[in-house]
């Protein structure tokens, strides 16, 4: 690591925390849309969840390649092939979420004549915060996982392309920092997330 540090920390390193941003940001706003919609609709319930158990049983091996085909060698293969990774657990969180709201919670509400929006907005969404945060907290490790299969399978920059060349070149000592890195960046954004997990709710709670 030290003798590869420029390479590492100062090109490959802010590659993938670049990727890893983005797909983390797209994969919690279109997780948090689909789970719900999936609530609020029977319907979009029974049209999207077959498709979001598939998809998590697509291997990524195989599917890659045609992110490759359709955006290149661009950032946006590694945020797509992220996105398939880590979205799941956000859309299954926000739907067992919500749909896990004691119903005698919303009686309540609807016999002192709390319009949906109301309910939606002071019960639901508090009640389904903890699962949420805690499938947050699943994401951002999967999203580090999709970044470094993207890049390992196609890239120019990034820990993972810098893995998979080192391993071509059978320079195992380097292949074993770029894991290490990988492994660090994964640790210390999960424990990011775990302490806005904490103050959020610790905030919540006093208002």
């Amino acid at each position: 690591m030290i003798e590869n540090r420029q390479q590492l920390f100062a090109v490959h390193l802010p590659v993938t925390l670049e990727e890893v941003c983005i797909g983390f940001i797209f994969s919690v706003a279109g997780g948090i849309v689909l789970g719900i919609a999936m609530y609020l609709s029977r319907t979009m319930e029974k049209l999207l969840y077959p498709f979001l158990v598939v998809s998590q049983t697509i291997p990524l091996v195989a599917i890659s390649p045609i992110f490759m085909m359709w955006f290149g060698y661009t950032i946006w293969s590694k945020v797509a092939i992220i996105i398939l990774t880590a979205f799941f657990p956000i859309v299954i969180s926000i739907y067992d979420g919500l749909k896990t709201v004691d119903t005698s919670y919303q009686n309540l509400f609807q016999t002192m004549g709390a319009s949906r929006r109301i309910m939606f907005q002071k019960l639901l969404i508090p009640m389904a915060l903890p699962q949420f945060l805690s499938g947050l907290k699943l994401t951002i490790v999967y999203c580090v996982t999709g970044a470094t299969i993207g890049e390992w399978l196609g890239a120019s920059a990034g820990l993972g392309y810098f893995s998979r060349r080192m391993s071509g070149n059978l320079e195992a000592a380097a292949v074993f920092a770029s894991v290490f890195l990988l492994a660090a960046l994964g640790v210390v954004l999960f424990l990011f997330v775990t302490f806005a997990e904490k103050k959020f709710l610790k905030y919540k709670t006093r208002t």
